[in-house]
């Protein structure tokens, strides 16, 4: 059984993405993408070049000298930059690969190993000899992929795909994806064009390819030099007719151009047939406070679920405060539309934490990397495994993190996060039922929300079980049960395991003297002042 790790402050963002539309004309419209077509064959160029060297130097000197002489240097630098970033990144996802072929081996080969219709330990056998014959193949077909990967990393040899393997693929498939080709074309070429300015502090508005005047608000591009003939300014430069202007933060973007470097995007969306320019700049080094400091305030706990959000506010004790709430997410339908549900309930949390006083939200440090990649072997079989498997991938855990980190520090709050192990059966067994007689009859306390009380104590460096019969400052303790006591406990006191099983005993500790006051200072019921102090003359 594993043991509860220690919550942590998650780092702030490093950087920020701002992004506004480009109402381009005709003529602009027709110089951006012969630019941008143009840079897109430099870059499908450069990054063959960048795979066929593998792991060996990139020579990214001599790549860029020879870009240079077919563009300018600024655009030979940015090119260069995102094919090493790229070749860096498809090498990360090969070796992730390789990561998820041998733990979905080791499942099987662990499973294939113990009998049909028998349990050895924690480890199961498959049901019938016709589906363990099954996984036997599936088996041999890990194996032989796995070793095709490693033989892949050993020589280096790294495939990208510019535009999109999945787009690719596409190509083939137009009745499957409902595309004719004409869609498909326009779609391969706005993702294959290359249009990325990296910032430059040295030169003037923080980049010397792509310049935005925050208060004049026009734009300039640098042209490549095989394109100069199309320039409208001096020095190669070609300004767009349209005005360019930032509305959200565009007070920190000003203040970005005059002092630093600024990188700028353009991209094409082909369904709606609309121009983007997106700026991006590093944000300065901010040290969070210590857990210490965020857990003398409110917290909120957040329980994140396929569909919906359960969170509950919390004092700096461990106590509920105030009724539940529910916010309810959709992440059906496009990408776009889905990031924009999952902003909105962001959006709602923060407000709820800001209105109630919270300092820090509370989450649970999700990650189902290892469940993805052996769920078929380990979350059961049937409609009921591939629903909870359906369940597991429709949980957005890395992009909702993203999203609470990058707009809770905006708004002045923290993010910790903490061990997600058995937050639902602890809430379950000693938060549920006691906060459905605490709350209004109205008000539907669910296993969720006991979840998040648990994940917002765990937070605050409180314990997640609930001693039940906590009598008030005005009752007696009942015979046989213990107040909870917040400033005692320790974290993971709990055991490293769910209720009812198996638990590592907590650290014992000796009993503590009371804590009275002496009786000096102790006023009496029967006398008008204290011990000692005589009020009325004594009768003779």
């Amino acid at each position: 059984m594993r043991s509860i790790n220690k919550p942590f402050v998650v780092a702030p963002p490093a950087g920020a993405r701002i992004r506004t539309r480009l109402r381009l004309s005709a003529a602009d419209e027709a110089v951006v993408r012969a630019v941008g077509d143009y840079l897109g064959s430099l870059a499908g160029a450069d990054l063959s070049w960048r795979c066929r060297l593998g792991p060996t130097d990139d020579q990214r000197a001599v790549r860029k000298r020879v870009l240079t002489s077919r563009s300018s240097s600024r655009w030979a630098g940015s090119i260069t930059r995102t094919s090493n970033d790229q070749w860096q990144r498809a090498r990360a996802n090969l070796i992730d690969h390789r990561i998820a072929l041998r733990r979905a081996s080791r499942v099987i080969s662990s499973r294939l190993a113990t009998p049909v219709k028998q349990r050895q330990g924690r480890v199961r056998g498959y049901a019938s000899r016709a589906e363990r014959f099954a996984k036997q193949a599936r088996l041999q077909h890990l194996k032989a992929e796995l070793a095709e990967v490693e033989g892949r990393l050993d020589a280096g040899r790294v495939s990208v795909c510019r535009g999109g393997r999945q787009l690719a693929k596409q190509r083939h498939t137009f009745k499957d994806a409902r595309l004719t080709e004409e869609q498909w074309r326009t779609r391969w070429q706005a993702e294959r064009r290359f249009l990325t300015a990296d910032g430059d502090a040295d030169y003037p508005l923080g980049n010397g390819t792509i310049m935005v005047h925050p208060v004049d608000q026009w734009c300039e591009i640098k042209l490549p030099s095989q394109l100069a003939h199309l320039a409208n300014r001096p020095c190669g430069r070609y300004r767009l007719t349209c005005p360019v202007t930032f509305t959200h933060r565009s007070d920190e973007w000003a203040a970005q151009v005059t002092t630093g470097a600024v990188r700028y995007d353009t991209t094409f969306d082909p369904a709606k047939g609309r121009w983007y320019l997106a700026a991006s700049w590093r944000l300065a080094a901010v040290q969070p406070p210590s857990l210490q400091a965020l857990r003398c305030h409110r917290a909120l706990g957040i329980d994140l679920n396929a569909d919906h959000l359960d969170c509950w506010v919390l004092d700096a004790c461990g106590s509920p405060v105030g009724p539940p709430h529910t916010i309810v997410i959709d992440v059906e339908g496009p990408a776009t539309t889905r990031d924009g549900r999952l902003r909105a309930a962001v959006t709602s949390i923060i407000r709820l934490a800001t209105a109630s006083g919270c300092r820090s939200l509370v989450v649970e440090d999700l990650e189902f990397s290892d469940v993805r990649q052996s769920g078929r072997e380990t979350l059961g079989r049937g409609r009921r495994g591939r629903s909870l498997r359906r369940i597991i991938a429709g949980i957005p855990t890395r992009r909702f993190r993203t999203l609470l980190v990058g707009m809770a520090v905006n708004a002045g709050l923290w993010v910790v996060a903490v061990d997600p192990g058995w937050t639902s059966k602890w809430g379950g067994r000693y938060w549920k039922a006691s906060l459905g007689k605490e709350t209004r009859r109205s008000v539907t306390v669910t296993g969720h929300h006991a979840a998040a009380v648990v994940i917002g104590r765990r937070g605050l460096g409180l314990r997640a079980r609930r001693r039940s019969g906590v009598p008030g400052h005005d009752r007696r303790i009942v015979a046989g049960e213990l107040p909870a006591r917040p400033d005692y406990h320790r974290l993971g006191c709990e055991g490293p395991g769910p209720p009812g099983s198996q638990r590592a005993a907590a650290a014992p500790c000796k009993t503590r003297s009371a804590e009275r006051s002496r009786l000096g200072d102790q006023v009496v019921q029967d006398r008008l002042g204290p011990p000692g102090q005589d009020i009325l003359p004594v009768l003779t």
